[in-house]
């Protein structure tokens, strides 16, 4: 029997981790520059805009020509997101892996923290960059070079921080999926707005007929009277330095249990326990020093005094 390439997932595999020989020809169709005008597509329309003839109309090409490189729309949005997973964070360009690796970034210093920090704020400058980003959903695409170098990047922020290996795992899961949740969030709100014209501003500023019922609720009406309404903590600076707390909780109390040696809650490295008195929870001066300056900082940075 045939086997259906649409459905296979060792063919995607097969696109995703192939290695390019040179530069590409400057005529003619290539699988690079499919995937190019896809992203193209997709970041002007959404995924819902996606599909193989307007990818084939956008080259000049047919649309059958189109399945000679890629079999079909479902591994084509698995390219998609493998290469803008290997733009850089400061440029949008959009070029399909060379060799298996993960994209050229400048190295982050300091602890586990900082690096998990950069990580997610990297993801989300890409759903950013690309809302359809947060459309790819399911547990069954397969990733590329690009996707697997990211993830390896996040585990190696968190492992050597004294957390089980299943945690360190459960750790990264949940932060990609607070990244993937709050781009959601962006996804859905700009598509109601193209839709019905209206901003997310306007429709709630008309409902006058909720707000005058609101009066019965002491605790919200409260909470408006003070201003807590206002100015609304940003979602996601705010969610992604709560996640993290957890995680440094989580990551201390792990240290706390150990018998005689710990990980430092700035940079992960190994500690000594003391043999009497209290436990040292950094390395160095220097790693306890950036822990104050986080705690005196909010998420953006700034003073908290």
């Amino acid at each position: 029997m045939a086997r259906d390439e649409t459905a296979d997932p060792d063919r995607t595999v097969e696109l995703l981790w192939r290695r390019r020989a040179g530069e590409e020809p400057r005529a003619g169709l290539s699988l690079d520059r499919i995937v190019r005008a896809a992203v193209e597509l997709a970041d002007a329309e959404g995924l819902a805009g996606l599909s193989m003839r307007k990818v084939a109309d956008r080259l000049g090409f047919t649309t059958m020509s189109l399945y000679r490189h890629v079999p079909g729309r479902d591994q084509l949005v698995d390219l998609m997101r493998d290469a803008v997973l290997g733009e850089p964070a400061a440029g949008p360009p959009v070029t399909p892996p060379v060799t298996p690796g993960g994209p050229g970034e400048e190295p982050v210093e300091g602890g586990w923290r900082e690096r998990l920090e950069a990580c997610a704020r990297q993801g989300w400058e890409l759903r950013r960059r690309h809302p359809w980003l947060a459309e790819v959903r399911g547990s069954r695409h397969v990733p590329g070079p690009n996707g697997v170098a990211h993830y390896e990047r996040m585990l190696g922020a968190v492992s050597g921080t004294g957390l089980a290996p299943a945690e360190v795992v459960a750790v990264v899961g949940l932060v990609a999926r607070f990244v993937d949740s709050e781009a959601s969030l962006l996804v859905e709100a700009a598509r109601t707005e193209r839709s019905s014209g209206v901003s997310e501003e306007e429709w709630w500023g008309s409902r006058e007929a909720l707000f005058d019922r609101l009066h019965e609720f002491p605790t919200i009406t409260g909470l408006w009277q003070a201003g807590g309404y206002d100015r609304p903590e940003d979602p996601f600076e705010f969610g992604l330095a709560r996640l993290l707390d957890g995680v440094e909780l989580l990551i201390q109390r792990r240290y706390e249990k150990r018998d005689e040696t710990g990980a430092c809650l700035g940079c992960g490295a190994p500690v000594d326990r003391p043999p009497s008195g209290r436990p040292r929870a950094y390395c160095s001066p220097a790693c306890r020093q950036r822990a104050y300056r986080r705690r005196r900082s909010g998420p953006g940075g700034e003073s908290r005094e």
